[in-house]
């Protein structure tokens, strides 16, 4: 069975076996190193409101994300992966509200899998999706932004994975994250509050063995780490 591609957050998608939402820049990219640093869990938060409640009633969560790309007051982290390495994160619950990517996942949920990546962890979710569920299942991949050619050509290599075992795109990918409208103000000296670096983590294909999957564990979707 094809794998379809939808480009945006705001779908509301029939049914499928599998659903994959990515977001390069920046919120599963962030993602995978958290979960590489040791987070524990990260719940994923449609509001601001709703992150800072989670906060009041856990105060030992961590908040991260960002609105528009830029920092949220308040919050204990943004959504840049370069500032992530300095964090210790080992054991944490982290709740992420982001632009994209969150709301992506959020509206992604009907489907008896649902995962999160970014290109860093593209090649690895989709292998194990073709391995384990390739056969006679309908998989649909959401690239989170809107317009960004970014997410499209992620979801676009993961398509030809899951479908054809063709990995060849790959250089092409990392070229057009690179080139990307959203990448673009990571390179701008007048925009300091975005980090070059973020980009440079953004293209690194890394090699953990492990994908990150939602789980709606008490009602309330949260990405987890599965091990290979």
């Amino acid at each position: 069975m094809p794998v379809n591609i939808f480009q945006g957050h705001s779908h509301h998608l029939a049914h499928a076996d599998v659903n994959v939402v990515i977001d390069v820049i920046r919120a599963f990219t962030f993602a995978h190193y958290a979960f590489i640093k040791g987070t524990k869990e990260i719940l994923l938060a449609e509001t601001t409101d709703l992150a800072f409640q989670l906060k009041e009633e856990h105060p030992e969560y961590m908040l991260a994300g960002e609105i528009n790309g830029l920092y949220i007051a308040g919050f204990d982290l943004d959504n840049s992966p370069v500032n992530l390495l300095e964090t210790e994160l080992a054991g944490k619950t982290l709740v992420q509200k982001t632009t994209n990517g969150v709301k992506a996942a959020l509206n992604a949920l009907n489907a008896d899998h649902v995962f999160v990546t970014g290109f860093s962890n593209a090649k690895t979710t989709a292998e194990y999706i073709e391995k384990k569920y390739g056969a006679h299942q309908k998989i649909q991949i959401i690239a989170s932004h809107p317009t960004g050619d970014e997410d499209l050509a992620c979801a676009e290599f993961m398509k030809e994975i899951i479908e054809n075992r063709d990995y060849k795109l790959a250089g092409d990918t990392a070229l057009r994250i690179r080139k990307s409208e959203a990448a673009h103000k990571f390179f701008v000296d007048s925009r300091p509050e975005f980090k070059a670096g973020d980009i440079e983590l953004c293209l690194d294909e890394l090699s953990f063995n492990f994908v990150m999957k939602v789980n709606r564990k008490n009602n309330f979707p949260r990405i987890e780490r599965v091990d290979l």
